[in-house]
């Protein structure tokens, strides 16, 4: 099907169904300028209104406006100007907003880290983006300066988690989080040394089309890649966001939003940063910023702050809904939740007793991925008679405004007409500018200006589009990606390792668990599955440490290729054997 016929079809079909009110187009408050322009506009306009609230502790946007222009000061006086990488190794806290400003202000490149990361991921990354700064929390020091001789990082920077904790809370604190800080020889404090600084860094020049994050995900050809993303991927996705959940075609979008939105999703995530990091700053929006996921904080936030917005999967709504402390709590202030179904699917049981808690619907977020900067589609208003979730799973929407998806035969490319599965391929303004140092993987992924996706998906009658699936090994762990290709490249580390391949074995409390099979080189028979298991912890993410099977073959094509498939098939057998 010619790519014109499809398009003119599905426009036409999302013109009948678009929501009522929902602008057609991005809304930019102040004009495509950069985020920290942006900030910059609101600290002039709401100076005294808090951009930040951390257990108690707030920050205006004057204050943050301020300390990030600080910190903008002080990283340029160590070199650091538009093309360098720093690395973030930081946990949720106020300095992360401080540094990621900072680094954009000054039309450097943010490089975020995860902080579960182990010596081996750790060392990869930063020399993968040859970092030459890394700004960490100081938990996490000795771990960097063991690797810091093998990268080419000349600067650490040091930070406590709890540095901006209030002296009497207003929410529950974290266990560890009120830690008093530890200093580390080879480090420079870093919120000591912003308080030296004047702040004077504007007369930089940013140029949003130049490179401004390299935003790591997996992939099928070995370790993680670097994905590179501009400001102004950054702010189209912020503006489309705006459109199609905060905006109505009635309102001024140079206004600040209203809203005060709760984030505890870890903000290395893309969708971390951009609900925590991007949005809620470029709508001008209070945020509740939590250091992660605890139930008994997200209430008390809810309750004390009136938070009407935010996000999180599943499971989390499933234990909020089961608390047995949330009859202490109102809820009601909570109009806007979107959820992700990773291990647990909402259900049109779990909407009811959303509803009766808040008053409002909860809906299924977005589809996107690290390479479009995420959230891609959205979902406001298409809960009619929950006709989102009498469908096939997962149910997405529409293209957010500017955006464009069709569905491609896998194997020849052809666009497919409405209501046939295929490859989800897509075009935005916000697509990853390449990986970064791969030509081959850009090579496979990018057609014309389109992005093969390898997700599986599908138009219904009316236009809707639903995500079916990823035709891509990766696996979910509890929300998270693991990818085995670099499970693999990681084992094939240890010296008794000769081969491995890993697969996914469905689980019923994490989703997916990954399974390594694994060959031993001759002379190794004595290395246990225990033993390796051991080796992973310690050189794995505790989420992406696998199950071992060491077996004596691994079944191969005649082309030297893991016949994955029949491995797979091992955990059917086990399930039919148990049964």
């Amino acid at each position: 099907m010619e790519d014109a016929a499809f398009f003119a079809d599905l426009e036409a079909r999302h013109r009948r169904i678009w929501p009522a009110g929902l602008p057609t187009s991005p809304q930019y408050p102040h004009g495509e300028i950069s985020l920290g322009e942006t900030l910059r506009a609101w600290a002039r306009i709401q100076p005294e209104r808090p951009a930040l609230i951390y257990y108690g502790s707030e920050i205006t946007f004057a204050e943050l406006d301020d300390l990030s222009e600080r910190c903008a000061e002080l990283l340029r006086g160590h070199g650091i100007g538009p093309g360098n990488r720093v690395a973030v190794l930081l946990g949720n806290c106020p300095q992360f907003h401080i540094v990621f400003y900072a680094i954009l202000k000054l039309g450097a490149v943010y490089v975020p880290v995860n902080p579960l990361f182990k010596e081996h991921e750790l060392a990869y990354e930063l020399n993968d983006a040859g970092a030459t700064m890394v700004i960490a929390l100081d938990t996490l020091v000795p771990m960097l300066m063991t690797v810091k001789p093998q990268t080419s990082v000349e600067t650490v920077f040091s930070t406590s988690a709890g540095e901006f904790l209030p002296v009497h809370p207003t929410l529950p604190v974290p266990a560890g989080l009120d830690a008093a800080p530890v200093a580390h020889a080879g480090t420079i404090d870093l919120m000591a040394a912003i308080q030296t600084c004047t702040g004077n860094v504007r007369d930089v020049s940013v140029d949003l089309d130049a490179l401004a994050a390299l935003n790591y995900t997996g992939g099928t050809t070995g370790m993680p890649k670097g994905c590179m993303h501009t400001q102004r991927d950054m702010i189209y996705t912020a503006a489309a966001t705006l459109a199609v959940t905060s905006g109505r075609e009635d309102q001024d979008a140079k206004l600040p939003s209203s809203d005060v939105m709760l984030n505890f999703l870890p903000m290395f995530w893309i969708a971390g940063e951009n609900l925590g990091l991007i949005y809620p700053i470029f709508s001008g929006a209070t945020l509740v910023l939590l250091a992660r996921w605890d139930p008994l904080a997200v209430m008390a936030a809810v309750d004390r702050y009136r938070v009407n917005r935010t996000f999180m999967v599943v499971d989390n709504l499933v234990e909020l809904l089961q608390h047995p402390e949330l009859a202490r709590h109102d809820m009601r202030s909570l109009q806007h939740t979107r959820v992700a179904s990773f291990i647990r699917k909402l259900t049109v049981d779990l909407r009811r007793q959303w509803h009766a808690l808040t008053g409002s619907v909860v809906a299924e977020g977005a589809w996107g991925m690290t390479e479009t900067h995420t959230s891609d589609t959205f979902t406001t208003g298409m809960q009619t008679d929950d006709m989102d979730l009498h469908g096939r799973p997962v149910f997405v929407g529409l293209p957010v405004p500017g955006t464009r998806i069709k569905i491609c035969d896998f194997e020849t490319g052809m666009t497919l007409p409405v209501g046939e599965e295929g490859e989800i391929v897509v075009t935005t303004p916000s697509l990853l500018k390449g990986y970064w140092g791969r030509p081959d993987a850009n090579a496979e992924v990018f057609r014309d200006g389109w992005f093969r996706t390898g997700d599986i998906g599908a138009y219904d009658d009316a236009g809707y589009l639903h995500f079916l699936g990823r035709r891509k090994e990766m696996i979910k762990v509890r929300g998270m990606s693991v990818f085995p290709s670099e499970l693999e490249v990681l084992l094939g580390r240890h010296a008794a390792v000769l081969g491995s391949a890993v697969v996914a074995r469905p689980d019923p409390d994490k989703g997916q668990v990954p399974v390594a099979f694994i060959r031993l080189r001759p002379g190794y028979d004595d290395v246990s599955a225990e033993a390796l298991t051991a080796w992973c912890r310690e050189h794995m993410a505790t989420y992406k440490v696998p199950e071992i099977r060491v077996v004596d073959e691994l079944p191969m094509t005649a082309t030297g290729k893991v016949k994955k498939g029949e491995l797979q098939k091992q955990f059917e057998q086990d399930e039919q054997e148990v049964g």
